[in-house]
C-alpha cells in the first residue's frame, strides 16, 4: 500500500458507512443517519480533493468513487421511501434516471467502444439538490421540523432537475453516438 492507494480507502470507508446509515434509517435513527451520511459526503469531498491535489488517481478509484456516492444515495433513498419519509415518486424518478444513465453507458460503449463521462451543469446541480433533499429530509426527520414549503420545493426542484438531467444524458449520448458512428465510417 502506497499513498497514492489513500483516496481508494477513503472511498471504501464509505461503502462501510452505507450499512450504518441505513440501518438508524431504518431504525428511526434518523438524527444518527443524519450525521454518518454528512461524514460520508466529508469523505467524499476528502478523497477527491487527495487524488487532485497529489495527483493519487486511479482508474480503480475513478470505478469505486461514484459507485460509492450512487450506492450510498440509492440506498438511502430507498430505505427513506420505504419508510415514507420520501414520495415514491420522487425516489422512483431519481433511480429511474440512474438506471437510464447505466443502460446509456453501457450502450455507448458497446457501440462506440468509448466511454469518457462528464456530468453536463444540470447533472452536477441535480446531484447536488438530490444531496441536500436527503440532509433536509433527514434533519427534518430527525432533528427539527423544517418549513413544509422548504421540503416540499426542494422534492419539486429535484423532481424537474431529475428528468431533465436524465433527458439531457440521453440527448447528449445519442449525438455522440451518432458523432461517433459518422466518424468511423
Amino acid at each position: 500500500m502506497t499513498r497514492r492507494d489513500i483516496p481508494n480507502l477513503i472511498t471504501l470507508f464509505r461503502f462501510v458507512l452505507i450499512g450504518p446509515v441505513l440501518f438508524y434509517l431504518w431504525q428511526g435513527a434518523v438524527d444518527k443517519a443524519l450525521w454518518l451520511f454528512l461524514l460520508a459526503g466529508a469523505s467524499d469531498g476528502l478523497d477527491g480533493w487527495l487524488a487532485r491535489h497529489f495527483d493519487w488517481r486511479t482508474r480503480l478509484g475513478g470505478i469505486l468513487d461514484p459507485l460509492a456516492d450512487k450506492a450510498l444515495m440509492v440506498s438511502t433513498l430507498i430505505v427513506m421511501g420505504l419508510q415514507g419519509m420520501m414520495p415514491w415518486l420522487v425516489v422512483g424518478v431519481i433511480i429511474l434516471r440512474d438506471v437510464i444513465i447505466l443502460a446509456g453507458a453501457i450502450a455507448y460503449h458497446w457501440v462506440t467502444r468509448e466511454l469518457e463521462m462528464r456530468p453536463s451543469v444540470i447533472s452536477k446541480v441535480n446531484t447536488l439538490l438530490q444531496i441536500m433533499l436527503v440532509l433536509v429530509v433527514m434533519w427534518n426527520a430527525g432533528v427539527s421540523e423544517l418549513p413544509v414549503l422548504l421540503v416540499d420545493g426542494l422534492m419539486v426542484l429535484v423532481f424537474i432537475t431529475t428528468l431533465f438531467s436524465g433527458i439531457d444524458y440521453v440527448v447528449r449520448w445519442t449525438m455522440l453516438t451518432i458523432h461517433s458512428r459518422k466518424r468511423s465510417s
